[in-house]
């Protein structure tokens, strides 16, 4: 687990994955008045996703929970904006938040992240962006993980497992890529 201090940025941008903790991590930053948006990221539709919408079955994307936590926790609804294109991975949000805060000429951007995935999104920023603009990392305070004893649940073990070997990638130059093809 990695944090930085918190200082004043463009915005504030919730990574996709483990809805609601990183929203509220951010709903906390926002408030604290140290951006004035909060970006949301949202995943590619996957194949499951589809062959519900095949059939007939609605689904609600992860980016409409995120808003819904946001703004019940005070985040004005004309400050949270969602980013265009769909992700399918941590490098795609790093391209994706790096190209947004270009275009809003911004120097800094607050990435609020869960706590076993904090030291990879650092290292792919750093690995792809590099240390201009800044990305400030941040870990959902409440999300339940604890780093003392990951090995003693399967959840948290997956998650280790899966930030290792997301390490490793990108120590590597990023060799293992998503199967876009697989919509």
């Amino acid at each position: 687990m990695v944090e930085d201090p918190l200082e004043p940025a463009t915005a504030v941008v919730v990574l996709s994955g483990r809805t609601p903790f990183r929203a509220m991590e951010a709903a906390s930053i926002y408030r604290q008045g140290l951006a004035p948006e909060v970006w949301l990221t949202k995943e590619v539709v996957r194949p499951e996703e589809q062959a519900l919408g095949r059939l007939g079955v609605a689904v609600v994307r992860e980016e409409a929970y995120n808003r819904e936590a946001l703004e019940r926790l005070g985040v004005k609804p004309e400050a949270i904006r969602v980013l265009a294109a769909g992700v399918w991975n941590t490098v795609d949000e790093v391209r994706l938040i790096a190209g947004e805060l270009g275009r809003a000429a911004g120097d800094r951007v607050i990435i609020v992240t869960s706590k076993a995935h904090s030291r990879r999104v650092r290292a792919t920023w750093s690995a792809i962006v590099g240390t201009s603009p800044r990305a400030i990392i941040r870990y959902a305070g409440e999300e339940p993980y604890d780093a003392r004893v990951w090995w003693r649940n399967t959840r948290d073990a997956l998650d280790v497992s899966r930030e290792v070997f997301g390490l490793v990638n990108v120590w590597a130059g990023f060799p293992v890529r998503p199967d876009r093809s697989r919509r």
